[in-house]
Parts: C-alpha cells; sequence; structure tokens
C-alpha cells in the first residue's frame, strides 16, 4: 500500500492546475512589484486578469546561462530578487559562480517529498553524502529531513574509508549522495570487511544512474530512488517506488519546450526542461534549465496525480560552430515558423573526407516531393544563418525524438 506526503499529491489535475495558477499569479503580482528584473522583462504582463498555461506560454524565458551574467550587473542575484536577513539565510555557490540564496522557513528546497516517496520516514538517521562546501546540495537534504522529523549526518564528500567505518559505527536507515559514491563506499565497506547492512534505502541525484547500479543496490537489499533536482530551482521532480518516470513536484510547473524556443510541445515529444517555480521568495518564472525530457503519459500507478517525465535525457544546449560561424536550434526554429508546411528540423552536422564540414537540414513535411519547397528552406537558412546547406525533406514522425536540434557528427578532435 502507497502512502503520501501530503494531500497536494493525490488532488485532481484540474484541482492542482487552479490552485497553482492561483499562486502563480499572486506571486507574479509580487515580483512585478519587488524584482527589478521581472518589472521590467514582464512589464507586459502586469494587467492579467487571470492566468494559465497558454498565457504563461507566452511569457518571455530565463536561461539559466543567463544567470551569470545577470548576477555580474546586479549582484549578488541578477535583480531577480532583493533578498536580505532576516529572510535570507544563506548563499551559495555553484560553478561560475552562480549564486542561490536560502531563505528561512520549512523545507525552502521542497526536498522532504523526494525523502518521503523514497521510503524515508520521521527517525530515521539519513547518511548525507551530498557536498557541503560552497553548493547548496548537502543544504537541500537537510532542510526535507529536518522538516520530517529525521536526524542527518553531514558526511559530504571523500574520505572513502573513513564513510564506510562511520556507517558501520552509526547505522543510519538511509544514504543521500550520488549513486557512483555509494557504490565507492559499499565496496569499501565490503574491503575492510565491515557490516554496513543498516542501509536500506536511499535518495540520489547529480548524475546517470544506471539500470545495473540500480540492480547492484537492491540485490544488497537497499531501495535506492532518484530525485532531478538543481541549485536553482531545488527540486523539479522525483521517483516513487512504483516507477517508471519522475513524478513532477507539487511547488513547481513544468513545460517541456521545443529548443531554441519557448514554444511548448506535445506530451511524449523531447524537448527543454522549463520551469517556474512557486518559491515567493525567490521567483523562477519559466526557467530554462538546459536539460532534456519529455512528459509521460498518464499518472503513477503509486497514486500520485501529478504529471510525469522521463527524467534527465541530455543537454538542450546544442549550438555548433560551422565553417566558422555558430548555429543555434533557436535558428532552425526560426526556419520551422516562416514555412507552415516545415513541421519538424533537424541540422546534421558531418565532416566529409576532404576534412570540411558538410551540413543537411532535415525537414519532416506532408510535401516531401518539393523541390521549391526544399530550395526556399535552403535559401532561407541561408538568410538566417549566412551558411549554405542542403536539404532533405521527410516523412513526418521520421526524425527521432530525442529533443537534437542540432546534430554534430564531427570528430571530438574538430
Amino acid at each position: 500500500m502507497f502512502t503520501f506526503y501530503d494531500e497536494l499529491e493525490t488532488r485532481s489535475m484540474e484541482q492542482r492546475e487552479v490552485l497553482q495558477f492561483t499562486q502563480f499569479k499572486q506571486q507574479l503580482e509580487r515580483v512585478l512589484k519587488t524584482s527589478p528584473y521581472y518589472s521590467e522583462t514582464l512589464a507586459d504582463f502586469a494587467d492579467l486578469q487571470e492566468i494559465d498555461r497558454t498565457l504563461l506560454a507566452k511569457m518571455p524565458l530565463t536561461r539559466k546561462s543567463e544567470l551569470l551574467e545577470l548576477q555580474r550587473k546586479t549582484p549578488p542575484f541578477g535583480g531577480l530578487s532583493v533578498l536580505t536577513p532576516p529572510t535570507l539565510m544563506r548563499i551559495f555557490a555553484s560553478p561560475g559562480p552562480i549564486y542561490e540564496p536560502e531563505t528561512r522557513g520549512t523545507d525552502c528546497w521542497r526536498f522532504a517529498r523526494a525523502l518521503y516517496a523514497a521510503g524515508i520516514r520521521a527517525g530515521d538517521l539519513l547518511y548525507n553524502c551530498f557536498s557541503y562546501h560552497f553548493t547548496p546540495a548537502g543544504a537541500m537534504v537537510e532542510s526535507g529531513a529536518f522538516a520530517m522529523g529525521c536526524a542527518v549526518f553531514p558526511a559530504g564528500t571523500g574520505q572513502t574509508e573513513l564513510q564506510a567505518r562511520t556507517i558501520a559505527d552509526l547505522r543510519p536507515q538511509a544514504y543521500v549522495g550520488t549513486p557512483s559514491f555509494l557504490k565507492i563506499i559499499l565496496d569499501k565497506g565490503d574491503e575492510l570487511a565491515l557490516d554496513l547492512d543498516s542501509l536500506r534505502k536511499g535518495l540520489v541525484s547529480g548524475e546517470y544512474f544506471s539500470p545495473e547500479l540500480r540492480r547492484e543496490f537492491a540485490g544488497r537489499g537497499i531501495e535506492v530512488l532518484q530525485c532531478y533536482a538543481t541549485a536553482d530551482l531545488g527540486l523539479i521532480a522525483y521517483e516513487s517506488s512504483a516507477g517508471p518516470g519522475m513524478i513532477v513536484d507539487e511547488g513547481v510547473i513544468v513545460e517541456i519546450v521545443r529548443p531554441g524556443t519557448g514554444d511548448p510541445v506535445p506530451d511524449g515529444e523531447v524537448g527543454e526542461v522549463v520551469v517556474t517555480c512557486l518559491n515567493t521568495d525567490y521567483a523562477l518564472i519559466r526557467f530554462a534549465t538546459g536539460d532534456l525530457s519529455a512528459i509521460l503519459p498518464g499518472q503513477s500507478d503509486c497514486g500520485r496525480t501529478n504529471r510525469r517525465i522521463k527524467g534527465w535525457m541530455g543537454r538542450a544546449d546544442q549550438s555548433a560552430k560551422i565553417r566558422g560561424l555558430f548555429v543555434h536550434p533557436n535558428q532552425i526554429a526560426e526556419v520551422l515558423s516562416r514555412h507552415d508546411e516545415a513541421i519538424k528540423g533537424r541540422l546534421v552536422v558531418s565532416r566529409n573526407t576532404g576534412g570540411l564540414d558538410d551540413i543537411c537540414l532535415q525537414i519532416e513535411t506532408e510535401t516531401t516531393d518539393s523541390d521549391a519547397l526544399a530550395g526556399a528552406l535552403a535559401d532561407c537558412f541561408q538568410g538566417i544563418a549566412k551558411l549554405r546547406t542542403e536539404v532533405t525533406l521527410c516523412q513526418p514522425n521520421s526524425l527521432a525524438n530525442d529533443g537534437i536540434v542540432i546534430d554534430d557528427l564531427r570528430p571530438i578532435d574538430c
């Protein structure tokens, strides 16, 4: 029998949409008054009486890749927020550096929900192997664990032998960290003939969690689930033991958009993950993560009713330098927008035997035998990207559903 962290997880999709967009409207009204950045970028949306997904999709994206420059111009948070103590509790730094705030209050990163879905309960001791230095990952886990009534050992990373011996001494019930580090600790425990059998559950993130590693942990009697989170947003989605896919967190609105654009794609199609976080202290509205995923159809068998995503499927940042010029996914999107016959596009980049770059623009269309359309698309691309390309017209649904818009097949030493 499945249990749930709270009643939000089992509300109807209709009820969730109404309540989340009510929250979002209140958030929007607030940031238009308090955030220098949003008061400028969202000025055209100041007088909305109601808001829904259609209107949300018309708002501009804020890309993670833009945060660095925004924060350099307006430190520390790029004008997205003017947080100060006592609301502001701690500031962290991710590579870049990009600075992230932690605010006071219960579980501001919303991690308790993922911990609960992984089987962790009040009274458990968590062995937390996420970093406590500079980045917020360790603090994210702690905030959720404390909200649930758990204790935490702040292990951090490194010192493998000491980690294994500490687990043998303290007998924690749960591990939280990267999957690869859990394997390293378990292998070290085997080498030292230590009893690490107290570990029975785990929550991992931060890297690819292979099916082989999942099976290895299960063979040791440890049920390990994964979640998807970022330093900027906190928890985005998490697994339940019912699988497959990851259930979207109740504190965010997730869209999947065509790479290079802000346009939502149909459910099932791979695209870039865009998140609106309903955090009133540090609002991130239509925040483009640069990660690829897709919406899974239906609901989880565990009874949670929110949307599911497939999980992390790669990066959407696919710019490529071709014949000395950079080509970006939004330029492919611009070609599509100018031709109603064009459904989907993919630019394939290769290197010929003479060592020169070749490019071919593959276009899905119902009109696959039109030389005129192919020529118009080639001319359009040349006008936008300043590069001449071959054009191949393809049947609808023939291009791979992998979110790739620029497929760079050149050798890695190019």
